[in-house]
């Protein structure tokens, strides 16, 4: 039984190792920088969460203890991960940052041309 739980502790944190590496392609590869956010934070999230439970798993199952930093991990990276890509992405679109050119919609152009003219006072 034991060589089982090691061997799906094993595949959860090769798992989160191999989204990780995923995630550094679509960074590398994708043409503009909102998608390059998104890859950043999905992936290399999902894939820092499953290295951290696998470390968790094993602490828990072969230590006997449950390891209240790997969780407090768990936690912070799942909050924080996505609201700072989120934040990183409005900053680049409010700054001026252009979508790439095969980019189909642009959901947010009225809606800053409105809050522009707005705070000039027209």
């Amino acid at each position: 039984m034991r060589h089982i739980v090691e061997f799906v502790i094993g595949i959860v944190v090769l798992l989160g190792a191999l989204v990780s590496v995923i995630s550094v392609f679509g960074i590398i590869r994708l043409p503009d920088v909102y998608l390059r956010s998104h890859a950043a934070t999905k992936s290399a999230t999902l894939g820092v969460l499953l290295i951290l439970l696998g470390g968790f798993l094993y602490f828990w199952i072969f230590e006997h203890h449950i390891s209240i930093k790997l969780l407090l991990g768990i936690v912070f990276v799942f909050i924080t991960s996505p609201v700072a890509g989120h934040l990183n992405a409005r900053a680049a679109y409010r700054s001026g940052v252009s979508l790439w050119k095969g980019s189909v919609r642009d959901d947010l152009k009225e809606d800053l041309k409105r809050e522009r003219q707005e705070s000039r006072g027209v």
